[in-house]
């Protein structure tokens, strides 16, 4: 599968603007999970939590699987591949790693806080509102710098890919056993004298001996 131009270049705006919105989102619920953790007013931290989950809820994983979506959609549509580049293969994952971390992790730990903080309770632990977004934008940073300066050359597939000689295609076969059966020439007694191996002479008549009649006459 290879896109066209077009839409290769509709591809590349929606991720890279999904990307770098993700990643201002991340900063702004690390801004907010820093505030819920440390501040000493209840109304502050219940305000901070709350837009914590609101973001989580509504922009954060939208934004989680467009990105990854996207981005598999340029690695599939295009020459690089996905299993081609060691910082493209990297990248996947990291991204599928922190999607699904996003899912499991960071917004149970949300909800989690949202619940005790409603009831009235103090912030029962501050790893729920600091470690995902913490370890979320330390993610996001590295596969921003990947996707910048794309290090470690290629993988092993695509070495052989790249050593594959461009253009070369397995013979064609009617019998299916990898060869391509010898052209026949067609030739006729017309084409070549069966006695000399060449041409047929330009004349019909007897060919010449080494003593005419009329030598020594």
């Amino acid at each position: 599968m290879k896109l066209s131009r077009p839409a290769r270049r509709a591809s590349l705006v929606v991720h890279v603007v999904a990307s770098a919105a993700w990643l201002g989102l991340t900063v702004g619920l690390l801004a907010l999970g820093v505030t819920a953790a440390t501040s000493a007013s209840p109304v502050a931290v219940e305000a901070a939590v709350r837009c914590m989950k609101l973001f989580a809820d509504w922009l954060l994983l939208p934004l989680a699987l467009l990105t990854l979506a996207s981005g598999l959609l340029l690695s599939l549509g295009t020459p690089w591949g996905l299993a081609r580049h060691r910082w493209v293969y990297t990248k996947f994952w990291l991204t599928l790693g922190t999607t699904v971390a996003t899912f499991f992790a960071l917004r149970p730990g949300v909800d989690s806080a949202v619940e005790a903080v409603a009831a009235g309770g103090p912030l029962p632990d501050a790893g729920d509102v600091l470690f995902g977004p913490v370890v979320s934008l330390s993610a996001y940073v590295f596969m921003t710098v990947l996707s910048l300066l794309k290090p470690w050359g290629l993988t092993r597939r695509g070495r052989r890919l790249r050593e594959r000689p461009a253009g070369v295609r397995p013979p064609l076969t009617r019998s299916g056993n990898g060869t391509r059966p010898p052209r026949r020439r067609a030739h006729t007694d017309a084409h070549l004298d069966r006695r000399t191996g060449g041409p047929p002479p330009l004349t019909a008549g007897p060919r010449p001996t080494d003593a005419s009649p009329s030598d020594g006459s």
